[in-house]
């Protein structure tokens, strides 16, 4: 990237972390306790960018306000019990990590899982004390597609948005990411459910992989700049 590189930011679901195998575990527990068979893995882990209302919606159909929110706060409580017992960085995703800090440039989270969530999982992971920044989904009063997590996440670092870039796996990333002014990139080894098209979410680049990430940060080069 032209003109150096401020900050990298990362959605978690589906972009930074594997969460699918926990969240999908979880929702079948759920659907057990309502007396319901499991969902296969493979269908709903293209849902679970969409976050603990898009699985609630897939598991369970459009429900009263009600009983969704019944629905919504049980998950949230089994999910919590299990948040890494099999969640881990994508393959790669180490190795993205351990340049972008040799290279001196500053990386955090911008997610719309709530913070009672977010803030245990990179804990348990050892990643929390490397995040210069993490904003979750009730950080700020807005949530993602809007721009207002990313700018404050940006304000927390101190980092130029016009240098700054958004890796996310979901079009609400990229509209929120190009929103506050930043670079983006789509990650395609997401949760992207089917119909969806994420070439066209306008994003600035496409990853199918998170190494492939490091050749349009120009991170080597970064590393020689700092030395």
């Amino acid at each position: 990237m032209n003109g150096g590189l401020s900050a990298v930011l990362f959605d978690l679901d589906g972009t930074l972390l594997d969460t699918a195998p926990d969240m999908v575990a979880a929702l079948n527990e759920l659907r057990r306790e309502e007396s319901a068979t499991a969902i296969p893995f493979e269908v709903a882990r293209d849902h679970v960018s969409n976050g603990v209302l898009g699985l609630i919606r897939l598991a369970f159909g459009e429900l009263p306000d009600g009983e969704r929110g019944r629905l919504q706060l049980r998950f949230i409580d089994i999910y919590a019990q299990r948040l890494a017992r099999e969640t881990r960085l994508f393959a790669g995703m180490d190795r993205v990590l351990a340049m972008i800090e040799a290279a001196g440039v500053p990386w955090g989270v911008v997610t719309n899982k709530p913070g009672r969530l977010t803030e245990p999982l990179l804990a348990t992971l050892a990643l929390r004390s490397r995040c210069a920044t993490v904003v979750s989904g009730d950080t700020t009063p807005e949530r993602k597609p809007h721009p207002q997590p990313l700018r404050h996440a940006l304000a927390e670092i101190g980092a130029d948005a016009r240098a700054a870039v958004y890796v996310g796996d979901a079009e609400r990333d990229v509209t929120a990411a190009r929103a506050a002014g930043m670079r983006t990139v789509a990650a395609l080894y997401g949760y992207i459910p089917p119909g969806e098209e994420p070439h066209a979410w306008g994003a600035d680049h496409h990853i199918g992989a998170p190494e492939e990430l490091l050749a349009i940060l120009e991170v080597p080069a970064a590393m020689l700049d700092r030395r």
